[in-house]
């Protein structure tokens, strides 16, 4: 299930104990709340039971959907309200909609899809939800400053005569945001940030392969495969190679595909005599075997291309390679 019995809510410094069936007290009258005694306000959904929502976009308090460190807050739901106690949802990982219990709280506040939201906005043409951030058994009212704009698809249909891939294009502030980080990433690789398309690797060589490791959607990381994104990991095999090695290191690849060392990602605080001579070999190994056995395609936003950074776990095997042609051939583009 995902409503709980208690939480705490955190607001303006003072914790409050709520439980599902009552999650506070406010004086605030709103339309579509419905009082209860006069005392316990619930949201209700009734006016717009049964209409279907496609989210168009997704925004941050300033309007944009990307932040500073190129990574897109994309819109993903397509929801409708069966009852007030009770949604059904979009799942793209199982590509069907999917029946959530919902739970109401004060405020505008309610819980469905393990995630709490708060209605900013909501009528039979639009709705907007604001995405509320919650850690262990509280959640902060104060939102964590992003809004999903919902359209009903009949208004979408019928009234804008349009579709949601077109909506979701990105904005014209949201392509001029990203060329300013372009042309500041292009000039100085050093301020890279995460590509839309990430940074490929093709193997040149039967004795090398690459994978891009890829997160599994589950319960247990909330099916939140940002990772993928924000940090594009890679594992590489290099067979009958001089020595067997193995390191970990990020670089930075710049909008011609070059690599640049960046740093290791090993601890070196316990010994930190081994730091330098760590990253000497590793950057010696990246300009090496990498440079020789990879074509490297840069990433880009936007269709702009970019300096971005990888991170890379490299195994270097003096044997010969066992089926790594089979290997290429699935992940070669």
């Amino acid at each position: 299930m995902l409503g709980i019995k208690q939480l705490s809510i955190k607001t303006s410094g003072t914790i409050i104990m709520l439980t599902v069936i009552a999650l506070g007290v406010t004086s605030c009258k709103r339309k579509n709340i419905v009082s209860h005694n006069g005392a316990k306000d619930l949201i209700s959904f009734k006016s717009i039971q049964g209409i279907s929502y496609t989210e168009v976009a997704r925004r941050m308090k300033n309007g944009l959907a990307f932040n500073e460190y190129g990574y897109q807050l994309e819109p993903e739901w397509k929801m409708s309200f069966i009852s007030d106690d009770s949604a059904r949802i979009y799942s793209p990982i199982k590509k069907q909609l999917i029946n959530f219990p919902l739970s109401r709280g004060y405020d505008s506040i309610f819980n469905t899809a393990r995630t709490w939201l708060k209605v900013k906005k909501m009528n039979r043409d639009s709705l907007v939800l604001e995405i509320l951030k919650f850690s262990g058994d509280s959640i902060e009212t104060k939102g964590a400053k992003v809004y999903m704009i919902m359209y009903a698809d009949n208004y979408i249909k019928n009234v804008l005569h349009s579709d949601s891939v077109i909506l979701r294009h990105p904005s014209k502030r949201d392509t001029a945001f990203i060329r300013g980080l372009v042309a500041k990433a292009n000039s100085n690789y050093t301020k890279a940030f995460a590509a839309r398309q990430p940074v490929k690797l093709i193997s040149l060589s039967p004795l090398a392969s690459a994978i891009q490791r890829k997160t599994i959607p589950e319960m247990q990381n909330n099916f939140d495969t940002s990772d993928d994104y924000l940090d594009p990991t890679f594992d590489i095999v290099i067979n009958k190679a001089y020595k067997n090695f193995y390191y970990s290191f990020s670089v930075y690849v710049d909008d011609k595909g070059e690599m640049h060392y960046r740093r290791a990602l090993v601890d070196f605080s316990m010994s930190p005599e081994f730091e330098a001579p760590y990253n000497r070999i590793a950057e010696g190994i990246m300009k090496s075997y990498l440079k020789l056995y990879f074509k490297i395609i840069p990433g880009s936003t936007l269709g702009m291309t970019h300096a971005s950074i990888i991170s890379i776990h490299l195994k270097g095997s003096t044997a010969a390679p066992h089926a790594v042609t089979d290997t290429l051939a699935k992940h070669r583009d």
